[in-house]
């Protein structure tokens, strides 16, 4: 019921977001005279940033044409290495610098509602210097039940084998929610002497621990039973997707959930938006669109993943406390003797709190001191950590480093 509410709504709005943008252009066509008056453009400006917030949008692509390295503009193309039902592996091959020589780097996505074009900012500004692959999840609701279930355990044997069809001597990032199974990955395959268990994992806003600094989100997984989650943030896939009758928690709802927590930060880019338009300034006007199309596109995960995780790693800690297992086997970060490990954290990051991913360094008991290091980004909330002006300016350069120096 749930899901086919939000489907009517969202079909309901896509027709007066097209109503308010064939107003918008016939309030500021050029043989319109009130085009040329103060409220003809106030008026059509406000109905430009409605059809905007009230559209419809799509999975992104991450658009990537060139890069360039040492000066010189090199073409990209995008390359599916591996595909699985429920993800698929892929590369950003740079045409013309496939010698092997710069490292192999796997960016771990979020399985958190949003898609993998979240960290075209991460994407871009690792490619001119490595060889840059990702986790690229697809949407639940457009996964046919015949193809399965999928958990936590089924994420953490996925970046297994991603790292084996990567090959041996990769390095890994991990954004967020998938440092924890990133982590458990690492931990299986050191403890495996796997050769390809990657040279470094960067960790970066993840729920290692979330009992450091608790935020808002953990508070609220911690206050509610299991039960009340698969009973209110449980949907069904209507029969209009491929997906259908699977089990999910829709992307929507983890949006809303995301958008509340700062509504009124929300409320004021909207109206910045608009003013921006009215001045005339429609470069900063744009650059806030392309924001939210991104952070409105949102995906399904399956309802077994998100139950698993917010048991297993909000609720019962079972990670930072010994208690974590995977096919029956314990994750002991005790084994990782040789992948060298970064912690990044923002200081005003309201998702995952300061200490949360820092507790990695201290579970890998057995790993040398100078294998271990902690950053913690001043003045950077969540979404800075990857993206944006102070992940290229301070960020990136601490993580490149740190790559660099054991990459052998």
């Amino acid at each position: 019921m749930l899901y086919s509410v939000y489907e009517f709504q969202k079909q309901a709005l896509s027709q007066f977001s097209t109503l308010a943008t064939a107003g918008t252009s016939f309030l500021l066509h050029p043989l319109n005279p009130f085009a040329y008056t103060e409220a003809g453009t106030a008026a059509a400006h406000a109905l430009d940033v409605f059809a905007h917030a009230s559209a419809h949008y799509g999975k992104p692509e991450f658009g990537f044409t060139h890069t360039v390295i040492d000066g010189r503009q090199v073409p990209i193309e995008e390359e599916v290495v591996l595909r699985k039902p429920f993800g698929q592996l892929k590369r950003f091959v740079r045409l013309g610098r496939e010698d092997g020589l710069d490292p192999k780097l796997l960016i771990v996505a979020p399985m958190s509602g949003h898609y993998a074009t979240l960290l075209r900012g991460t994407v871009e500004q690792m490619l001119p210097d490595h060889d840059v692959y990702i986790t690229d999840w697809r949407d639940a609701k457009m996964v046919p039940v015949a193809q399965g279930f999928f958990d936590l355990d089924d994420y953490i044997d996925y970046i297994i084998e991603f790292f084996e069809t990567i090959g041996p001597g990769a390095h890994a990032i991990a954004v967020c929610q998938p440092s924890v199974p990133a982590y458990a990955a690492v931990s299986f395959m050191s403890a495996d002497d796997h050769p390809c268990a990657p040279r470094t994992l960067t960790m970066m806003g993840g729920p290692i621990d979330t009992r450091e600094a608790p935020t808002t989100v953990n508070t609220l997984a911690e206050r509610r039973p299991l039960a009340w989650f698969e009973h209110n943030a449980i949907a069904t896939v209507p029969v209009i997707y491929p997906g259908a009758f699977r089990r999910v928690y829709p992307g929507f709802m983890q949006l809303a959930g995301f958008m509340s927590m700062n509504l009124g930060n929300h409320m004021m880019s909207h109206w910045n938006m608009y003013k921006h338009l009215v001045q005339g300034d429609g470069e900063s006007a744009e650059a806030s669109k392309e924001f939210y199309e991104e952070y409105r596109a949102v995906c399904d995960m399956t309802a077994e993943f998100y139950l698993q995780t917010v048991e297993t790693v909000f609720q019962r800690h079972a990670l930072p406390k010994g208690e974590m297992m995977h096919r029956h086997r314990p994750v002991d970060p005790g084994k990782i003797r040789k992948t060298a490990l970064l912690a990044v954290e923002g200081e005003r990051d309201d998702i995952s709190g300061l200490g949360q991913t820092r507790a990695a360094l201290t579970l890998a008991r057995k790993l040398p001191a100078d294998m271990k290091k902690y950053y913690m980004a001043e003045q950077v909330g969540h979404y800075g950590i990857f993206n944006g002006r102070r992940w290229r300016e301070m960020i990136s350069p601490v993580v490149k480093q740190w790559i660099a120096s054991h990459h052998g």
